[in-house]
Formats: C-alpha cells, structure tokens, sequence
C-alpha cells in the first residue's frame, strides 16, 4: 500500500500510499565491523520486508571479499581480485607465501576459499591483516593496470611498486534476501525487490564477479514492465503522518551499533562455528528486544531506525546460519565442514508486526 518516509532534511514523517512498491534498497554490509558496503547498506529493504510479512531466503550466505584494503582510512576500498590474476601474491608478515598449502589454484581460488584461508591465518598467528604483493611488477604496468589502487594507496601511504598491501576480507555482498522471482515480484502483492536486498536464487551459496549488476538491471527492467501490464491504477499521494516527527537520537546508539558490528565479524563472520552462532543469538536476542522498546518509548531517530533494521537482519542471518547443518559457498560452520548431499533452500517463515 506505500511507504512511511523519514524526511532526513525537515525531521518530518510522511506517509506515502501507492499501488505498487519496489525495494531497492541494498543489502546488509554494515551489520559487519569490516565491510565494502556504504554506510546505508544497513537492511532496511530486508527487515521491512520481513515485518510485512515477507519470505526471506538464503540469509546464511554473506559473501567475503578476500581482500579488502586493511587501513583506519580505507572506506571499504577494495583490491581488486585482478591484482592476484596479475601474478600478485598474499604472504605472511615473514615474507612466507600461504596460499598454496590451502588450495592448489593459490592465489586464483575462488573467493570463499581465499577469503577462508586469509582468516585462517590471521587467527593462527594473531594478524589484523596479511599482505599482498605485486611489487615484482614495474611501476608502468602497475600505472597502466591499477591507476586507482595505485593512487588510493599511494594516498594512504602505500606504494605498490616497492612494498606489499595490507588486506583481510570483508563483508561484501549478501546473497539472501527478500525472496523473489525474475519479475522481482515477492510473496506479498504489489511489492517487489530488486537488487542485493533480493533473493532471485541467481547467485545461490556465493555469488560470481559482477553479475549482481546483471542482476540488478534485468530484474529491475523485468520489474518494471511486470507494474507497467497490469491494468490496476497505481495512485500515488504523500501525506503527513499524524503527529510524526523525528526525535534526537540517544548517546549510546552508536556504541550498541558498533558493539552489534564487532560481534557479527567475530562470530558470524567468515569461519563460524556452534559456538561462536549461540553467542551471536544470545546478544542479538536482546538487543533487537531493546530496539524495539526504544522504539516504542523514544520516538522515531534514523540512528534507532537503522540500528533496529540492522539487529533484525543479523538475527535473521545467525538463525539461517545455525540451521544449515552443513558448509556451503559463503557460508562455513567449523564443526560442520561437509555439504549435504541436497541443498536445502532455506527460507524464514513468513512474519508479521
């Protein structure tokens, strides 16, 4: 039926009734402490989705890039995976060379498997990052190949043509989401989701280079002609809600947001175990009980907003991960290592409120 809108300039709340709703609102990056996704890839799309009463699919699975700039000032800047295909190497602060002894692909595994043996590494010798090294290429060919890895690591101090690059993986693309055809057509009439906050089941456990824009082009063309051909009338009008207004947000809404971050990267994050999901489940539980309190007793601040949508989206990814009784693509539980011999498609029951 449309959309409560928070006008992040006047502070005022509207509401906005239409006939058809599409959610292109990015996936859910920021519920990890080291992330390539901006800073409003906060679920939104997700949790509103699953509060209407949507099915949610394959939450399990968050892609890991494998090499993400470690750096205080990176911004979630990626190095980007031709830089491993142009010969460059990951070793240990040492100067030792790891990757061959995890896979026999090395540096050109896939992306999971990288990312797996990098963490790996990082816990068994207590490392914040590992380095990547193209220096042996000459300086042209690395201004010729990678001008803006050059420069933006230049700018951060780093020269590639003479010293290695510091990277550990990072949260980079989810591949669950509201489940949805190629029409981009959820369970729920008149609301489509189009983009990273979808789950067409393209991208499956993980998820190819790139076709995430594919995705996102066809899926939302094929969107917008499946709205287009339908002969009910879609009226739009935007209103103010009644006595709907913004409020300050509290002091430690921050901090909850980041300790919710911490948490996720430790236990949710590229090596999962039993364990380290019954402790994210036994954080998250309250919180999103808080934020709902808060919600309730505060007023409505988008710091409170995202922090609620974020904590529900981390819910919905701990429960996916901790029942899937296997390892698969994105996701690997230490204690379950194997694959089934049957995918399960997981998919979250439908909720209401």
């Amino acid at each position: 039926r449309g959309v409560r809108l928070l006008d992040l300039r006047s502070g005022r709340i509207f509401d906005a009734t239409a006939g058809h709703v599409v959610l292109a609102t990015g996936g859910a990056g920021q519920a990890y402490q080291t992330t390539t996704a901006p800073p409003a890839a906060t679920g939104d799309g997700i949790a509103m989705a699953w509060r209407a009463g949507c099915q949610i699919a394959n939450m399990g699975f968050t892609q890991f890039h494998p090499t993400g700039l470690h750096h205080a000032q990176a911004g979630g800047f990626l190095i980007s995976e031709a830089v491993r295909g142009e010969g460059g190497v990951l070793r240990l602060p040492n100067g030792a060379r790891f990757m061959p002894a995890h896979d026999a692909r090395a540096e050109l595994a896939p992306r999971d498997i990288v990312a797996r043996a990098i963490q790996g590494e990082m816990e068994r010798h207590g490392l914040e990052c590992v380095q990547l090294d193209i220096s042996h290429q000459s300086p042209q060919f690395l201004r010729e190949h990678f001008p803006t890895i050059q420069a933006r690591c230049l700018a951060l101090g780093i020269d590639i043509t003479t010293a290695s690059i510091p990277v550990a993986p990072a949260a980079h693309y989810t591949c669950g989401g509201i489940a949805a055809d190629m029409a981009g057509r959820s369970n729920l009439p008149g609301l489509y989701a189009v983009g990273e906050a979808a789950c067409t089941g393209l991208h499956g456990a993980n998820r190819l280079a790139s076709n995430s824009l594919l995705e996102c082009v066809v899926t939302g063309r094929a969107a917008a002609q499946d709205i287009l051909g339908q002969k009910r009338a879609d009226v739009s009008r935007r209103t103010p809600a009644p006595d709907a207004i913004a409020v300050p947000a509290s002091p430690d809404l921050a901090r909850l947001r980041r300790d919710l971050r911490q948490l996720m990267s430790r236990d949710v994050g590229v090596l999962r175990s039993d364990a380290s999901l019954a402790r994210a489940a036994a954080f998250i539980g309250p919180l999103r009980a808080q934020t709902e309190a808060r919600l309730l007793r505060e007023g409505l601040s988008l710091e409170l907003l995202e922090l609620r949508n974020l904590a529900l989206t981390a819910d919905l990814i701990v429960r996916a991960a901790g029942a899937r009784g296997e390892s698969r693509g994105a996701h690997f539980n230490r204690d379950r290592p194997g694959q089934d011999a049957v995918d399960l498609r997981l998919r979250a029951p439908a909720a209401t409120a």
